[in-house]
């Protein structure tokens, strides 16, 4: 990585509602060839992503990174009684950033995803102004997709845990339990209601259209999803990504321990040790469309 590479740059963002949220803009080394967006995962700050935005940005590509409202940066002072929609995020504060990044310079715009921002492409509005998106430990979220030891425990987290939490705090405290950010109270009990079911928010009767919306999807997709995570297996990877019927898909099962990369797990994909993983993520984005397979 270049030494010369500046440091990231705070970039103030509106949402359509009003909502003010703060990204961070990784400019290319040399002339940028292609613009690229993070979509995190719920719970995890930007700052995260900082490792894989300076590497993308060593090859010559303008990277963003943002913390969705609620979250790091982009937190009110206090959660207890901040309300929010779970879907906001890809429905509003995603949208904020897509209209800056496509403001600025030229090139294509691709998207990379980590779990929740794998489901959000489909929830984008505008979306087709992403020519191609790759995401990591994206799935449908069900308990069921999950080995035995890991149901439990988010069982005990859905249902004993997370209720008790919010009760004392008025938010998901999760920096109590060193498991990420802590989220709003809504994010908590729409991700818990969503995870009831094998295909997650598809099967909720209260969000009607939702599988024509992805459906309508034409977007290349590379999902990567590693076989050490307990959270989003290639199961429920497969679960989630046949909604995105239409974009042609390529579905890559890892298997960390026969590329000497140590444990990935759900949130391992942008940490240092896996730059071969985001090697050769950057030469997919970069291949002809020709060379995207479908489904």
């Amino acid at each position: 990585m270049s030494t010369d590479q500046p440091s990231p740059r705070p970039v103030p963002l509106t949402t359509a509602d009003g909502y003010g949220l703060t990204a961070l803009h990784y400019p290319a080394v040399g002339a940028a060839q292609a613009r690229l967006f993070v979509a995190g995962a719920t719970g995890v700050a930007q700052r995260f992503y900082a490792p894989f935005a300076n590497f993308a940005a060593s090859q010559g590509i303008d990277v963003w990174t943002l913390d969705y409202r609620g979250v790091g940066l982009s937190r009110p002072p206090d959660l207890r009684g901040f309300r929010m929609n779970y879907i906001d995020w890809a429905r509003l504060d995603l949208p904020a950033l897509l209209d800056h990044v496509e403001a600025q310079g030229q090139g294509p715009i691709w998207m990379v995803g980590h779990s929740y921002g794998g489901h959000a492409l489909g929830l984008l509005p505008g979306n087709a102004r992403v020519q191609r998106m790759a995401t990591f430990a994206t799935g449908a979220g069900w308990h069921g997709w999950m080995p035995p030891l890991e149901r439990a425990r988010v069982m005990l987290l859905w249902h004993v845990i997370g209720p008790a939490l919010v009760h004392s705090t008025g938010c998901l405290a999760w920096s109590r339990l060193g498991m990420g950010e802590d989220l709003p109270r809504d994010v908590f009990f729409q991700w818990r209601r969503w995870c009831q079911w094998p295909r997650y928010f598809f099967e909720d009767p209260e969000l009607p259209g939702l599988a024509e919306e992805f459906a309508r999807v034409c977007t290349p997709i590379r999902a990567v999803n590693a076989i050490d995570d307990r959270w989003a297996t290639p199961a429920s990877r497969d679960a989630f990504m046949q909604a995105y019927c239409n974009a042609p898909l390529e579905r890559v099962t890892l298997d960390p321990r026969s590329r000497g990369m140590g444990p990935i797990g759900h949130i391992g994909y942008f940490r240092p040790r896996a730059e071969s993983l985001w090697r050769e993520t950057l030469a997919w984005l970069r291949a002809p469309l020709a060379a995207t397979p479908m489904h």
